[in-house]
């Protein structure tokens, strides 16, 4: 079986503006399921062969394999979509999924840095403003920098810090504050700079000048993206052995403000956050927390 047998599943994916990941892990996930059903009824996969029950007994077989919740849940979510596509294409009649719930999973609080791990990526960003040589390679690392103690003292969304202007940031000698002018459900909000935060940010608008309304800037002037800013603390993370993405450092301010006894309140507000059951999460034990608390039994 060969991914050239759902190509019209493939054709709808792309239409529905799935992102290539998702596309190319539902049709691996498909193609595995494909090979199970084969070699389970001697027959090949066809939208109107498929059942409820041969779909459990395929997340059954996974389960006695000792598969995680998350790969079963995720080659259930391929089968759901191949489903969908079949019945939007007048294929089946009935939903093939109809009845079948994904398998339960333990909820945990979203990965987020420990105080050793925040210590190493704020190290390794410091060490090439000490070894930069020419101009350019001050800016890009004071800009690196900055950007990471942003999101740590602040909790902004990437596309929040990308889209910041020199006017959205507010700096006295003994206190300052963030706006974000429009965040998520276009909601208006101000996070307080505390000194560290202040002190970076100072050092980057003396360096990046005049030039442009952005804060953060690319090389070239022009203003840094998302994607660059994923990028960066990708290869910056590569360096300090920690796994980090721009969320990565929003949870841990979150994680940070809960483990200091801040209410679920004032973390919401600053989050931006129009929920407080959004912001319950960041109660809910995380790995290293459940670990850590194993530890202690062996102290």
């Amino acid at each position: 079986m060969t991914t050239t047998n759902f190509s019209e599943f493939q054709n709808w994916l792309i239409e529905q503006y799935r992102a290539e990941k998702t596309v190319d892990g539902y049709l691996a996930d498909l193609e595995r399921f494909a090979t199970w059903y084969a070699h389970t009824n001697g027959d090949e996969l066809t939208p109107v062969r498929l059942t409820p029950t041969d779909i459990r007994l395929y997340r059954l077989w996974l389960q006695e394999r000792r598969a995680k919740p998350t790969t079963i849940n995720r080659q259930l979510a391929a089968l759901r979509a191949y489903a969908k596509w079949a019945l939007e294409s007048g294929q089946i009649n009935a939903d093939p999924m109809r009845g079948v719930r994904p398998v339960p999973t333990q909820k945990l609080a979203p990965k987020w840095l420990d105080r050793s791990q925040q210590d190493r990526l704020v190290s390794t960003a410091e060490k090439p403003m000490n070894a930069a040589q020419t101009e350019a390679a001050k800016m890009l690392a004071q800009r690196d920098l900055t950007i990471i103690k942003t999101i740590l003292a602040t909790g902004l969304r990437v596309g929040e810090l990308c889209s910041l202007t020199l006017a959205d940031i507010i700096i006295s000698p003994r206190k300052g504050k963030v706006i974000v002018r429009q965040g998520k459900g276009e909601r208006r909000r101000e996070v307080p700079l505390n000194a560290e935060a202040r002190e970076e940010l100072t050092n980057w608008l003396e360096l990046r000048g005049e030039e442009g309304s952005l804060l953060f800037s690319g090389k070239r002037g022009e203003g840094i993206s998302v994607s660059g800013v994923h990028r960066r603390l990708a290869e910056l993370g590569r360096v300090a052995k920690v796994e980090v993405h721009p969320h990565t450092l929003r949870h841990t301010f979150a994680k940070n403000l809960i483990d200091a006894g801040v209410s679920l309140e004032k973390v919401a507000s600053l989050l931006g956050h129009s929920s407080l059951n959004t912001t319950r999460i960041y109660t809910t034990p995380g790995e290293r927390d459940l670990e850590i608390a194993v530890e202690r039994l062996a102290g």
